[in-house]
């Protein structure tokens, strides 16, 4: 009887068993744990592609914020240049009226000259007529009687003062004259350097506006993938989270309905070891039916069929050669400019103001800031040969005037200064447009 006991309970608890380690169970969730895994692993490459791309981003807006500091540079010394342009064409109309006015004034002291020649003239005349070459002193000598001398010598002064005013007012015109040539002569100078130097502002100005549309292009276009990129990674993330999210779902709940059919399966399992130890204890009550009582049916064997599975869903201040290098891609350049701090803090200088600004932070003055120009520059140190020249040595160029550009030499053929087209930067003065704009002067400070 106790080795029937036995074998029914092993038979209870070995369909048990079969329930608790069923392959449908193990292999389903394996399944989907496994898909979990994958998504996991595909979404820590998406988040270090998130993070790769948050550090891209976070540089692009660092360089975009440059950018913009940029542009609004370039925006005004655009600003700055045409207001230069507008007084340049200003002062040349001025200008021109001044020429005008001294050519008129030039030509009325002609005529006054002539006029005064002609008087001139006539009295010599006159003088030959009377008698030739006589000198004033003959005149008087010539005299007949002392009242002769008296009005001859009363005629002479009278001749002597009229020809000494008229010889006066002559040279004082002649003198005029000489004076609103010479100014009318230094007007045209400068009227036509500023005619070549708004001519140089025209180009500049277009090529200024060219540099400035480009780059908020290029801004433009930058903000734009920034965030195309942004919201591709953010939508890839959120795809693999969802997924994820309904796997995990689908996990909880395999693993509940396998919960519950283990907790039938016990219960099952419970009610038939039950049922067999009645069965038992009857048998036992009555021993004479032993062989006629039919053997206690084995309890059921629990299918793997009981459980229905879940389908997983598809898973130095001392160096004025580099001490500028601060304002390369953080300038622009303005005729006149850096000639305030307000200039200087914004970055805006022409060549000039640069190079006095380069020297005065390796602690060199090179005159009065206000007043700085190529040609004071070129008068503030000691020319040297283009052959012996050295890092820091001032370098002229021929631009739309005789020295009208100044840099600083760095070696290598190159100088650094601010440039018309690009505010501060190095150019190649040994090849190209600078080499053929280099007039040969060096200046040593």
């Amino acid at each position: 009887m106790k080795k029937k006991m036995l074998l029914l309970n092993t038979t209870v608890l070995l369909g048990l068993g079969g329930v608790l380690s069923t392959p449908a169970y193990a292999s389903t969730i394996q399944d989907m744990e496994s898909q979990k895994s994958q998504i996991q692993n595909q979404r820590q490459d998406v988040q270090s592609n998130i993070k790769a791309a948050s550090d891209e981003l976070t540089r692009l807006q660092a360089e975009q914020d440059q950018m913009k500091a940029q542009l609004e540079r370039l925006t005004l010394a655009e600003e700055e240049n045409n207001k230069k342009a507008q007084k340049t064409e200003a002062d040349i109309k001025e200008t021109s009226k001044q020429v005008d006015q001294l050519e008129k004034e030039i030509k009325l002291l002609q005529e006054k000259l002539e006029k005064r020649n002609d008087i001139l003239k006539d009295r010599a005349r006159s003088m030959q007529e009377s008698g030739g070459n006589v000198e004033y002193l003959q005149v008087l000598l010539g005299s007949s009687s002392f009242g002769d001398f008296v009005d001859r010598a009363l005629a002479v002064s009278t001749i002597v003062d009229a020809d000494r005013g008229i010889l006066t007012e002559t040279k004082n015109m002649q003198d005029e004259l000489k004076t609103k040539q010479a100014d009318v002569k230094s007007k045209l100078a400068s009227l036509e350097d500023m005619k070549a130097e708004l001519d140089e502002m025209t180009v500049q100005l277009a090529a200024q506006k060219k540099q400035k549309d480009a780059l908020a292009k290029e801004l433009k276009d930058k903000e734009a993938k920034n965030e195309e990129l942004k919201a591709s990674l953010q939508s890839k993330d959120s795809s693999l989270a969802n997924e994820q999210s309904t796997l995990e779902q689908n996990i909880k709940d395999q693993k509940a309905a396998e919960e519950a059919a283990r907790k039938a399966a016990e219960q099952a399992a419970k009610e038939a070891a039950k049922k067999a130890d009645e069965q038992a204890q009857k048998a036992a009550a009555a021993p004479s039916e032993k062989a006629d009582s039919p053997s206690p049916k084995a309890a059921p064997k629990a299918s793997s069929n009981d459980v229905a599975p879940t389908s997983a869903p598809a898973p130095k201040a001392s160096n004025v050669v580099t001490v500028g290098n601060r304002w390369i891609g953080n300038s622009a350049y303005v005729f006149g400019g850096g000639r305030s701090q307000s200039d200087i803090n914004h970055g805006l200088f022409d060549c000039s103001s640069f190079v006095h600004w380069a020297y005065s932070q390796v602690g060199v003055n090179l005159g009065p800031l206000g007043s700085v120009s190529t040609e004071t520059l070129k008068h503030a140190g000691t020319q040297v040969s283009s052959s012996q020249m050295q890092p820091g040595d001032l370098v002229f160029f021929d631009t739309y005037k005789k020295d009208g550009h100044v840099g600083i030499y760095v070696g290598g053929g190159k100088f650094i200064g601010a440039q018309s087209s690009t505010g501060v930067a190095i150019a190649n003065m040994s090849s190209g447009y600078w080499k053929q704009k280099f007039n040969g002067r060096v200046v040593r400070i």
